[in-house]
């Protein structure tokens, strides 16, 4: 898990493309959050989901969109899943495979 952190951490402040790389001279005021995910559970219905309890995936053949739990406007599940389904590319009409899973923060 520590090595999938340190990637991940490297990853973000290096190479996404919404933000300029991190400098060293950013590093003293930089706060660090740490959400690590518990194992998928399948699931067959909204109604086993909870935007502030349970993160989703959403499935469809190849394409996949995670959105993380009780994220600041994400109020329901019907957003939530509406959001994973963009992220995935995955057209609102399409059949879905659900999955649930819960995270443990660290800051």
């Amino acid at each position: 898990m520590a090595e999938e952190i340190l990637y991940n951490a490297v990853s973000a402040g290096m190479n996404d493309p919404r933000f300029p790389a991190v400098q060293e001279a950013d590093l003293s005021q930089l706060v660090y959050h740490v959400d690590v995910l518990t194992r998928p559970e399948r699931i067959d219905s909204l109604q086993q989901l909870d935007a502030k309890r349970y993160g989703v995936i959403v499935e469809a053949g190849d394409r996949r969109g995670l959105l993380l739990p009780d994220l600041s406007g994400v109020d329901s599940v019907e957003q939530q899943v509406a959001i994973a389904r963009q992220k995935g590319n995955i057209a609102a009409s399409e059949p879905v495979q659900l999955w649930r899973f819960e995270v443990v923060r660290h800051q």
